[in-house]
């Protein structure tokens, strides 16, 4: 995408306004640095009015706005807004929820696990494609649009997950997605990095993928296989299998398993 498409797209999130207002404010605190006999007190100053409580600093006007805007979601650009792939109908439809999800698992709201389980249901039922009965999703998941992704009942996104749902991500019923794991619906291609291709990536019933493992764009992990720590899924995974290390590989078949499928699926 081009330097003058990425600028007409930020012009359609940010008011010109906004986007002077913002720019005031980092030069503003530029200057406070720059001429700041104690930088620990001025960052001391800056962490305030992150946090709604600017301080009456000379030539810090305009803080309290700056701080004002992050809620209304018309005020911030996402980096989805910069893939080409991106519906607009669909995504400003989204947008608002997407951001109210960050504003939430941000708050002193987000480690309350019950009260979380439910805040993100409801917004995964207005968000996703597809939502089933009974999703578990924790704190600081983070998806590309959210309208790609399609989860059946009882899944379950642990923390720090990441759903890359450029192309389109599928999760079926009782999958689990452990504490950051990857999985991925697009390439770039390896001489062109600007060429991206879209995939759909599925993760079948039952099946886990465990801590810090990667599932990459197309490929299907399949029912009631497990993807161990830190592997990196690269082809389909057969039904029952474990697959562990880069590229992820089958080293047993779970003994409920069709022993006659025997390691990755071709």
């Amino acid at each position: 995408m081009g330097v003058r498409v990425l600028a007409t797209r930020a012009a359609q999130v940010e008011p010109q306004s906004v986007r002077e207002t913002y720019e005031r404010w980092v030069a503003a605190i530029a200057k406070a640095l720059d001429e700041s006999a104690d930088r620990n007190e001025t960052v001391a100053q800056v962490g305030a009015s992150l946090c709604g409580q600017p301080l009456p600093v000379p030539g810090w006007a305009g803080a309290g706005e700056v701080f004002s805007l992050q809620f209304d979601p018309r005020s911030v650009t996402l980096e989805a807004e910069y893939y080409a792939e991106m519906d607009p109908a669909k995504f400003y439809r989204a947008k608002p929820l997407l951001w109210l999800w960050r504003l939430y698992d941000r708050s002193v709201f987000g480690p309350n696990v019950y009260l979380g389980l439910r805040f993100r249901e409801m917004l995964a039922r207005r968000v996703f494609a597809r939502c089933g009965a009974r999703p578990r999703i924790f704190e600081d998941v983070t998806f590309s649009f959210g309208y790609n992704i399609s989860v059946g009942d009882d899944v379950a996104i642990h923390r720090n997950v990441l759903i890359d749902d450029r192309g389109e991500v599928i999760v079926e019923d009782r999958a689990s997605l452990s504490d950051y794991a990857n999985v991925y619906s697009h390439k770039h291609d390896p001489l062109d990095a600007s060429r991206v291709t879209l995939h759909r990536t599925v993760i079948q019933e039952g099946a886990r993928i465990t801590y810090h493992a990667t599932v990459l764009a197309g490929t299907t992990v399949s029912r009631d296989a497990v993807i161990g720590c830190h592997g990196v899924v690269t082809r389909d995974i057969g039904e029952h299998h474990i697959a562990v290390g880069v590229p992820a590989k089958s080293i047993r078949v779970k003994p409920r398993g069709d022993r006659s499928d025997a390691g990755e699926r071709r």
